[in-house]
């Protein structure tokens, strides 16, 4: 497993992100270990820079997953590395 490149801090997830993954029957930390290893899912090259640029200067972090049944997941860890949140895109 790849280690961690940034802290999470406090992990919360939105009333549609938890239903979204329990009917996907996949675990939220699936997505959390790619996350904060730098596997950013499917942002763009543009958002893949941003984020690296991010761990470094301590801003804030975004990664895009899709779930089995379709469904896009967000993860947005804060720029003070205080909390991480999981979250579909409507709910931003």
């Amino acid at each position: 497993m790849k280690l961690a490149r940034f802290p999470l801090g406090r992990g919360v997830a939105t009333p549609g992100a938890l239903q979204a993954l329990e009917e996907s029957g996949e675990s939220p930390g699936i997505f959390i270990k790619r996350h904060v290893s730098g596997d950013w899912g499917e942002v763009d090259e543009h958002d893949q820079q941003e984020n690296e640029f991010s761990i470094e200067h301590g801003f804030r972090l975004l990664s895009a997953y899709t779930l089995s049944n379709g469904t896009k997941l967000w993860i947005i860890t804060e720029a003070d590395r205080g909390a991480t949140t999981l979250l579909l895109p409507s709910e931003y």
